[in-house]
């Protein structure tokens, strides 16, 4: 079988490319068979047809071709018969849409299908019967019934035969249709009595090859004369219906008329159509010639009906006539909507004027009633146009945006311009995809937590938020603490962020006391591509917490001293007797502190100010109170729950430091013991044993030196006094150390009953007792011993670097000058003087001592006024004006003029001595005259002195 292919192509730029391409068929091709190439036709590639998924859109109708998109190829599908698809109507063809997506196409198809000769003709009846008359006069016709071919054109019927040809003959009229009307021709008259019935074939052929053919027979009696056949007003009849007209309207009336009489003029009406179906939708009434409607006429499916009427009478003639019907449209058809293709998810981020969905319109309706506009709703960011004759696209008219509407229910409405005009509806649902692009966004612009301290390590601090306003991974948040520093130590030592809730934990406890507050930087990131990320600052305030116990700064404490605070017994009413100092690192109302007095001697003597710490005197100091006092005051805090520290002064109330002295050696201290104290206990008893041969042998060696002295100065003929030069100390006051005094004190033999005192600087007030000061009075009071020996010489020490003074600072005789050198401060150590010089200056500190008793007045102090008259409560230094600095050995002194009595008290004492000394050799028997005098070595070098001096001390 031949194929013909007819290729038009037409492309069409509007959002999306139209082209059309036609293609004719012959029908009845078995399934599979190739109609075309339609990928080369259309210039399309194969990769193309594959990935923009090619495929045919029929709307409605039945597929009868289907796309092979591996090939490019038409292929049939199913078997197509033109007769039933198309009928009679030419040309007959198939018209179909293939969609092609990314971007969006389509192409038009039309494929013709030509008719092959598959179709034989054929009459509706297989008889024919005619009753004629005899007296039918020659050239009478009768019609006969035309045949019927589905087939057209050349296949479709061409000619009829009439066997025998004796006596009619076959006559056809070609009608304005197309059509043919076929009539038997009477040649001459028939004669009933020679042969009442006569049987004719009629034989209808169409024009195909091979030729087909259908046969009808006609059966024809021979009746009576009936000289007058029936004749109709009109041989055409017109008239018009409505396609909604209801069954049983009453649509035209034809009439014929016969002037027979009789039977044979009595009319008979018929419809002659045979094959179509007009005898289904209209009726003929026999007798009136009425055409009813007893069927639905559709616009759509006819617009015109041709009934074929035969009017006969009892005789046998007959006449035809013809109605036509033209059937008037009404808008009885909704348009219908066809979704050719669409997306039903878009990204938000597609260009404006893409197109989305793509719309056919069918409305079988014509002219006005077939028009269709469609429209969507507002306040969308869509519109609809048409791209072609019923074809309308879907497109975007602005940015999208997911986050404002993430599905979009778009209403299209197609109407008609009918009246009263008809509509449909669809509704096209389309969701838009997220694009990342937004970023995460913090509940807040900072963030401030609290925390108090001494927290768990991993205790969660508060949370941080972030929203994104993406969907699924793209609005997946994550949160990354920033790398940053606080206080030189990374940030993540310190707090750690989770990942996924955003959750601030701590991950070390917190000291508010080292640190108060910090801060950083989270990263909210999401999980997109790329990712997206926001920045929040983040402070974490430390709360204190009550976890310090005060510290007493003031009066120290330590296991190896002991600290005093001395009260004269003059002391008034709020005597302020020392201050407790203490501290709390912690903060707010956890470092205010007070103080109370816990415990103490005499609680009616003392009280503590309970925000300052004073301790002060309650009430007048009097004679009986005890010289020892020993106050427990109580630090605390103001924290819950409250801390408090103790701290133990000690108060000694008396007017002189010797009488402080000889009370506080009683004093206990607490030992510390520790793991090694076996191993200082056989040291300390090593030590021991070491000093004690020491002291042994020093003590031997001592007393054989000063026994061999005193026998050298027994056996002298001269008396000899000793040159003690003054004791040197600095006076410049710049020194933190205290200053050390030596004191030497000649005594009588009864003078062991008195108190041997030691006055110091008035540049302290606080007596450190150390464990070491027992040893030391042990060696004060060895060499008191060694002084009650009449006849043993003291020996001085060397002075100092600084012991140059001026004539009015330097100890003597008032009246004595020093030369140049010694008043510049630049001179040696001085020559030893003469005898003359000796006496002449122990006759003038004579003088001066008496004239000194006679001044003096009652309170020295327990000592007798022939000793020591300088130590009077007068030269007692007020140790109040003292202030004692914590931390520091320095004591800053108040009164300048205590260095000027400091030193008048030990020239005074130096006075004394030297005349005791004297009073002491005039006391030893006269030298014989007739002896030889030797030298006197009273005067010794500084080198000498210094050797001996050092020998005392051993």
């Amino acid at each position: 079988m031949t194929r013909q292919v007819l290729l038009l192509i037409s492309v069409l730029s509007l959002c999306s490319v139209h082209g059309q391409v036609s293609y004719s068929i012959p029908e009845e091709m078995v399934k599979g068979s190739l109609v075309g190439n339609i990928a080369q036709d259309l210039g399309l590639d194969i990769k193309r047809l594959k990935s923009g998924k090619a495929r045919i859109y029929t709307g409605d109708s039945a597929e009868y071709i289907e796309l092979n998109k591996e090939r490019g190829v038409l292929l049939i599908k199913e078997r197509i018969d033109r007769e039933a698809l198309c009928g009679q109507t030419t040309p007959c063809a198939l018209h179909f849409q293939i969609i092609l997506e990314n971007p969006m196409e389509f192409y038009s198809i039309t494929i013709e299908i030509t008719d092959i000769n598959d179709n034989a003709p054929v009459f509706k009846n297989n008889e024919i019967k005619f009753r004629i008359s005899e007296s039918a006069v020659s050239g009478a016709k009768f019609l006969l019934e035309r045949a019927m071919d589905l087939d057209v054109g050349i296949n479709g019927l061409q000619s009829y035969s009439l066997k025998p040809s004796d006596p009619f003959i076959l006559k056809l009229q070609n009608q304005p249709d197309g059509g043919k009307i076929v009539e038997m021709v009477l040649q001459k008259p028939l004669d009933r009595e020679s042969q009442e019935h006569l049987s004719l074939v009629l034989t209808a052929i169409d024009g195909g090859e091979p030729q087909l053919s259908g046969i009808v027979q006609i059966h024809v009696t021979v009746l009576d004369a009936n000289d007058n056949a029936p004749v109709f007003t009109q041989a055409v009849y017109k008239a018009t219906l409505k396609e909604n007209s209801i069954k049983g309207t009453v649509l035209i009336t034809v009439s014929a008329i016969d002037s027979d009489e009789g039977s044979n003029g009595r009319i008979a009406y018929t419809m002659s159509n045979s094959l179509d179906d007009v005898s289904e939708l209209f009726e003929m009434n026999r007798d009136s010639g009425e055409v009813t409607l007893i069927g639905n006429v559709d616009y759509e499916k006819s617009r015109q009906y041709q009934i074929h009427v035969q009017a006969s009478d009892d005789g046998g003639l007959t006449d035809s006539c013809k109605i036509l019907l033209e059937v008037i449209d009404t808008n009885d058809n909704t348009p219908a909507i066809n979704v050719m293709s669409k997306s039903s998810v878009i990204s938000e981020d597609i260009k404006t004027g893409t197109v989305v969905t793509m719309i056919n319109i069918q409305d079988s309706d014509s002219n006005e009633n077939g028009k269709v506009q469609c429209s969507i709703n507002e306040n969308i960011p869509f519109m609809i146009r048409s791209t072609s004759n019923n074809f309308f696209s879907l497109v975007t008219d602005s940015e999208l945006d997911r986050e404002r509407a993430a599905e979009y229910n778009i209403s299209v409405t197609c109407s008609d311009e009918g009246v009263p005009s008809l509509s449909s509806s669809v509704t096209l649902t389309l969701q838009i995809s997220d694009v990342n692009d937004n970023a995460p966004a913090f509940e807040r612009s900072s963030y401030e937590a609290y925390i108090i301290e001494n927290n768990t390590p991993g205790l969660s601090i508060f949370t941080v938020k972030a929203r994104d306003a993406d969907w699924n991974q793209n609005a997946r948040v994550s949160y990354i603490l920033e790398d940053s520093s606080v206080n030189g130590v990374s940030v993540s030592s310190y707090v750690s962020v989770s990942a996924d809730s955003g959750i601030v934990q701590a991950v070390r406890s917190f000291d508010y006391e080292q640190i108060k507050d910090f801060q950083f930087h989270v990263k909210a990131q999401d999980g997109g591509s790329p990712p997206l990320s926001s920045n929040v600052t983040v402070k974490i305030m430390i709360q204190d917490q009550n976890d310090n116990a005060p510290q007493v700064l003031y009066p120290v404490q330590t296991g190896s001293s002991l600290v005093a605070e001395m009260v004269p017994r003059s002391a008034d009413v709020g005597y302020l007797v020392t201050k407790v100092v203490a501290v709390d690192v912690d903060s707010g109302q956890n470092a205010w502190l007070s103080y109370k007095l816990q415990k103490a001697t005499d609680r009616a003597l003392f009280e503590v100010g309970l925000q300052n710490g004073e301790i002060r005197t309650v009430r007048q100091v009097t004679d009986k109170d005890a010289v020892k006092q020993r106050l427990t005051v109580v630090v605390k805090d103001n924290g819950q729950p409250s801390r408090s520290a103790t701290v133990n002064v000690n108060v000694a109330v008396a007017d002189s430091f010797p009488e402080v002295l000889s009370e506080f050696t009683d004093f206990t201290h607490d030992k510390e013991y520790n793991d090694n104290l076996t191993f200082y206990l056989v040291l300390a008893l090593a030590v021991v044993s070491f000093l004690f041969i020491t002291c042994l042998v020093v003590i031997i060696s001592v007393k054989i030196y000063r026994w061999r002295q005193s026998r050298i100065l027994y056996h002298s003929n001269l008396p000899v006094i000793p040159y003690y030069p003054p004791r040197y100390a600095d006076t410049l006051g710049t020194g933190t150390l205290q200053h050390v005094y030596n004191y030497e004190v000649c005594r009588t033999t009864d003078s062991r009953k008195s108190d041997c005192k030691f006055a110091r600087p008035g540049s302290q007030n606080v007596l450190i007792m150390d464990p070491s000061l027992t040893g030391t009075m042990q060696r004060i009071q060895s060499e008191k011993n060694i002084l009650d020996e009449p006849d043993s010489p003291l020996e001085q020490k060397p002075p100092n670097n600084d012991w140059r003074f001026n004539q009015g600072q330097r100890p003597g005789p008032s009246g004595a000058v020093g030369g140049p050198e010694v008043a510049m401060g630049t001179g040696p150590w001085p020559n030893p003087p003469t005898e003359a010089e000796q006496l002449q200056a122990l006759m003038a500190a004579a003088n001066e001592v008496s004239e000194a008793t006679a001044t003096l007045g009652p309170g020295t102090m327990g000592l007798s006024t022939r000793y020591s008259p300088q130590f009077t409560l007068q030269h007692v230094p007020d140790y109040r004006q003292n202030v004692y600095i914590p931390g520091s050995t320095a004591t800053l002194t108040s009164n300048p003029q205590q260095q000027q009595q400091q030193l008048l008290q030990q020239q005074l004492l130096q006075q004394q001595q030297q005349l005791q000394q004297a009073a002491a050799q005039q006391a030893l028997p006269p030298p014989q005259a007739q002896a030889q005098v030797e030298p006197p070595k009273a005067a010794q070098t500084p080198a000498s002195k210094k050797k001996s001096t050092k020998k005392e001390k051993k």
